[in-house]
């Protein structure tokens, strides 16, 4: 029988600020201490040991809003392309939205999409399943039933082809036969959103809420006994760009006021002040990314809506935390532990014994320039953060004990990714 590849962590730093040392058997953190004694480990031909000398020692990132374009779209990105840019980034399990072509809303195109994720995907994935105007609540069910998904995306705002839902009656089935449901919901059908999951659903995930207006409905549900029960409970989500993107960087070029453009729009910079507020009183849930690329010549031709994200999600909450704006242990609750819970992630989303060994190393003190001292992975080549300097960066990823990025280098040939388990 082969052996199993053992990595020991040496002289890391947790975001409490402790020593921390890992030992990784095979897929799973077999031990976590202060000091691992490496004696017996030194003379052995499978086990490779590394000292991280200080650097952070965080789970992997778990972003679960993205947009990876496969199927239908993938000149854009795929499941390739697109867990390559994760994997640079430190982040080892990516949600994928259904809104693809053919949309993600039958349980045959569900698990057609999975085969394509599982065949190209070098980090975790799960699967998001769409409800659509066309009332495909009989497919709901089969999903849910198979526990092929957990978790429905459905558009009560603006969107393309058949998910924008506006019919009461399939919204009401949709919220009382689905688990947790996720909205792109924007002004007052938030409020809607909230009540139909009062009434009907069983959990509201409500994403990328760009303003102090509408997170402050989300917050006020958050808060109130009634609307966020253990039944059916109101998580909040942001994105980076609506806490560091606002319509003053937007409309200072012509060529910002067609690159940063997405659905819901950036708002004004007291709105990104709001945000991290809210950030700060633990009053939002998540940070995920809504990556969402286009190539460049399409967003330069005509207004087009979505921007990349996994790429630099994680740099700049490390670099917000190098100005003060946040705690390395605020990161890690919106980033991986609060994302894993919410969407009930099988032993992943924390460094705890026994749980998958999804791990990445960060140095807290390396500056960068975004777009020049590193290559963009992501299909669609560009990142609205070009030219930014930041302070902290990723260095090494490791996806089910294996290393998939170490160096500046994504490791080829390493196709390590895994659908995601639940537990109900």
């Amino acid at each position: 029988m082969e052996k199993k590849e053992i990595i020991i962590l040496k002289n890391g730093t947790d975001v409490f600020g402790h020593k921390i040392e890992i030992l990784i058997n095979g897929e799973i953190i077999e031990k976590i201490s202060e000091n691992i004694d490496v004696k017996e480990f030194e003379s052995k031909d499978n086990v490779r040991i590394i000292d991280v000398n200080q650097k952070l020692i965080m789970p992997g990132v778990i972003d679960v809003h993205t947009h990876m374009r496969e199927p239908g779209i993938t000149y854009k990105e795929d499941f390739g392309t697109g867990s390559r840019a994760c994997a640079k980034a430190g982040v080892t399990t990516f949600y994928d939205m259904p809104n693809t072509i053919p949309t993600t809303a039958t349980l045959e195109s569900l698990q057609e999409k999975k085969k394509l994720a599982s065949e190209k995907s070098i980090i975790n994935f799960g699967l998001h399943f769409g409800g659509s105007k066309n009332d495909n609540v009989e497919e709901i069910k089969k999903v849910l039933k198979n526990s092929e998904a957990n978790t429905v995306k459905i558009f009560m705002n603006v969107t393309t082809g058949e998910m924008l839902i506006e019919d009461n009656e399939i919204l009401k089935k949709v919220f009382e036969n689905s688990k947790l449901v996720l909205v792109h919901a924007e002004h007052e059908m938030i409020d809607k959103a909230i009540e139909l999951n009062k009434n009907y659903g069983k959990g509201l995930y409500v994403c990328h809420i760009p303003s102090a207006e509408e997170l402050k409905k989300v917050i006020n549900a958050k808060k109130d006994g009634n609307l966020n029960t253990e039944k059916h409970p109101v998580y909040a989500e942001v994105t980076p760009h609506h806490l560091f993107l606002n319509t003053e960087i937007r409309e200072s070029t012509e060529r910002n006021k067609m690159l940063l453009r997405m659905k819901p729009e950036l708002r004004e910079k007291s709105d990104n002040e709001f945000l991290w507020e809210a950030i700060n009183r633990g009053e939002v849930d998540t940070i995920g990314t809504d990556h969402a690329p286009h190539l460049i010549k399409e967003k330069l031709e005509k207004v087009t809506f979505g921007m990349p994200g996994v790429e630099t999600s994680l740099a700049l909450m490390i670099n917000a935390y190098n100005k003060g704006k946040i705690s390395l242990e605020m990161i890690q609750k919106l980033m991986c532990e609060n994302p894993a819970k919410i969407m009930k992630i099988l032993k992943r989303g924390k460094l705890q014994e026994g749980y998958f060994a999804d791990i990445i190393v960060v140095d807290t003190k390396k500056e960068w320039i975004v777009g020049i001292d590193d290559t963009i992975e992501s299909k669609c080549g560009w990142t609205p953060y070009e030219n930014w300097k930041l302070k902290g960066k990723n260095i090494m990823t490791i996806v089910n004990g294996k290393i998939v990025y170490e160096n500046g280098k994504i490791q080829e040939n390493v196709k390590n990714g895994k659908e995601i388990e639940f537990y109900n």
